[in-house]
């Protein structure tokens, strides 16, 4: 008995259940169908040809070429001055007398000087060689001339040089010095044989100086 009545109800639930799902497809199907659109056609091409740009050719004539003439490279000039020497350069022989003040000779109305030697008056530095300046180890050279009436040496020539290269640098700059005079009774005469040493100094990066 008590079998029959479960069979009973399942069958009813089942029978529930079905019909519950028909109706549900009914509904689905019910529904409009519409086609979808078909995309259109995508076509690519691979390796496309690509045209050459047109390049347009102008023609420039000359009608006439002037020539032009290259200057003259500028003069060398010597920019490298060497430092100033920290003894005196000059070495006269013999002792050079005291000036002393004119004295004024009251009859005949004359003035009187008293003898002196050579002074110098200017001390022009030598210019340095380059082939000196690249170099490791100071110099120096004894010069030799005379002095003119006119204070101007002459005859310059170098007795003694460390180094040859800088014979001719020693020479130049004595050439430009100045002097006054020999005095020898009361009149300007030319002085023979004065002698100078000229040194040339050069520097290590640290400042020292480099021996010759």
């Amino acid at each position: 008995m008590t079998g029959m009545i479960r069979w009973i109800l399942g069958t009813g639930i089942a029978a529930f259940v079905t019909f519950f799902l028909f109706i549900a497809m009914m509904l689905l199907i019910k529904g409009k169908f519409e086609l979808q659109e078909k995309p259109e056609k995508l076509s690519f091409e691979v390796n496309a040809k690509i045209e050459d740009p047109k390049v347009t050719r102008k023609d420039v004539k000359v009608s006439k070429v002037r020539r032009v003439e290259t200057p003259p490279p500028p003069p060398m000039i010597e920019r490298q001055q060497a430092a100033q020497p920290t003894v005196a350069i000059a070495s006269l022989e013999g002792a050079i007398p005291d000036f002393t003040t004119p004295r004024l000779d009251r009859q005949n109305f004359k003035i009187a000087v008293s003898d002196r030697d050579a002074q110098p008056l200017v001390r022009i530095p030598p210019i340095s060689p380059p082939r000196f300046l690249a170099g490791d180890r100071s110099g120096h050279c004894f010069v030799r001339f005379d002095v003119s009436v006119e204070g101007q040496p002459y005859n310059v020539d170098t007795t003694f040089c460390t180094m040859s290269i800088l014979k001719r640098a020693t020479i130049r700059s004595v050439q430009k010095w100045k002097y006054n005079p020999k005095i020898v009774d009361g009149r300007a005469v030319s002085r023979k044989g004065v002698e100078s040493k000229i040194i040339y100094r050069l520097m290590d990066e640290r400042g020292n100086l480099l021996p010759e």
